[in-house]
């Protein structure tokens, strides 16, 4: 028979790890907070560490600014991927004798689909994670608290402008995602036989400018989402090299999860049951 104190940690164990667990929530919702609020300030006050950050995220430095930015990145992702829809697409339409329509599926499924996501991806991949590993090496160095000895906002230095950086490099990110799978469906499907007027009519038929600025909106959204989570993580990092590396795991994996999920719900949201289309022509 179980003692009294066994059955109390049975309970106690599971009830501590829910408060743990929800107090850890409550302090991720107030940094949260604390970041979207210091957005002005670091506009305004650190304009240079904005510019730094800017330039950092969008191409990279020394050697990555040749082979690995995070532009160049994102255009391979999206070039493989604009491919695949060009791939699958002809063969599945060419099965029920209409494979002029692959036009339309990269106008349906690469806006509104393949190039938010694959954007979101990489941001959360490329600059998101090396948000996280600056700020969680800055974090056990306590260069965060030398800042703040220095009468430095550390939130709004580090955070928020990282943050504010994220949503200005996320725009040319997200164009170059829809013009290269633009670019690699239209081409593979010359490679095809297909013909340019054939897929472009097709293209241009289906092709809804609103369907672009949704597809804005929800990665904007989703960028906001992917950097507050990694600015937290590394913010809140601890343990030395081996906590950073850990801090960078949680952050990628927590911040793809919400980002899909945000995707998701602002689709549903924005689309409805309907989907918003409607195939004729």
């Amino acid at each position: 028979m179980s003692s009294p104190s066994t059955l109390g940690d049975r309970w106690t164990r599971p009830a501590r790890a829910f408060v743990d667990g929800w107090n850890r929530l409550g302090r991720q919702a107030e940094f949260f907070a604390a970041t979207l609020r210091s957005t002005r300030d670091a506009v305004i006050n650190y304009p240079s560490e904005l510019i730094r950050a800017i330039a950092q995220m969008s191409l990279g430095v020394g050697a990555l600014l040749l082979i690995g930015g995070t532009v160049v990145i994102v255009g391979f992702l999206t070039l493989m991927s604009g491919a695949t829809v060009a791939v699958q697409g002809y063969d599945s339409l060419r099965q029920i004798g209409v494979e002029a329509l692959t036009g339309f599926t990269s106008a349906y499924v690469n806006t509104r689909i393949g190039a938010p996501l694959i954007a979101t991806v990489g941001l959360a991949a490329t600059i998101g994670a090396g948000a996280t590993a600056q700020l969680g090496a800055m974090k056990i160095h306590e260069e965060i608290d030398a800042l703040e000895v220095m009468g430095v906002r550390s939130v709004a230095y580090l955070a928020s402008s990282r943050v504010v950086a994220g949503l200005i490099v996320v725009i040319p990110l997200f164009c170059v995602a829809n013009m290269t799978s633009y670019w690699a469906t239209r081409f593979v499907t010359q490679m095809y036989g297909q013909s340019v007027g054939v897929y472009d009519h097709y293209f241009n038929t289906f092709f809804y400018p609103t369907d672009l600025l949704w597809s804005f909106l929800i990665v904007i959204a989703s960028a906001i989402v992917i950097m507050l989570i990694h600015t937290y993580y590394g913010y809140n990092a601890s343990g030395g090299p081996a906590g950073v590396g850990e801090a960078v795991g949680r952050a990628v994996r927590a911040s793809l999860v919400f980002a899909v999920f945000v995707n998701l719900m602002m689709t549903l949201a924005i689309y409805g049951p309907t989907g918003n289309f409607h195939l004729s022509g």
